[in-house]
């Protein structure tokens, strides 16, 4: 990464810039969802994960689902047209979207300034209101509207796959 990447604090002024409304709030840090899930009490909303992914080829992947869908990653590539998927390691985590392992989220979207990482977005998850996930480090979650998680992701220079991945759970 050639240019360090953006902090939460920046990440939430660049949201502001957009015009798109959010809400944090401040929890210790979680790194699975099963944490996540004992830590967030009753805060409203769809409660998602993010996949950073590569493929067999070398391309990168970040899948976006709620939380509670298995995927099967040989399902997903599939369903994808996509060669055969594995985890990303950390240090190709931060070099394309300058976060650690367990706060990836679509908002590190705003750090792959070179486009190298593909966006894929479960359909389902689109139909809750708002979506929660990390802003860029996992002590914190906030909330957005569907709507403005694509014009985020539209400002950043990506266009999201939107997929129906019920065919791609374990």
């Amino acid at each position: 990464m050639s240019t360090p990447p953006l902090t939460p604090e920046q990440l939430f002024q660049r949201l502001d810039a957009l015009g798109i409304p959010h809400r944090t709030y401040t929890h210790p840090p979680v790194f699975t969802v099963t944490e996540a899930v004992a830590l967030r009490g009753q805060l409203p909303g769809g409660h998602c994960k993010s996949l950073f992914l590569k493929d067999k080829k070398g391309g990168l992947w970040l899948v976006v689902a709620l939380e509670e869908r298995p995927i099967d990653l040989k399902r997903l590539a599939a369903r994808l047209s996509a060669p055969r998927f594995s985890f990303g390691n950390s240090e190709l985590l931060y070099r394309a979207l300058g976060v650690r392992p367990g706060s990836v989220t679509p908002f590190a979207l705003v750090n792959d300034r070179e486009r190298q990482v593909r966006v894929v977005l479960d359909r389902g998850m689109l139909d809750r209101d708002p979506l929660n996930y990390h802003p860029l480090e996992n002590d914190r979650t906030t909330a957005i509207a569907p709507a403005d998680l694509l014009r985020f992701i539209a400002a950043c220079g990506h266009t999201p796959d939107i997929v129906h991945l019920d065919d791609a759970t374990a």
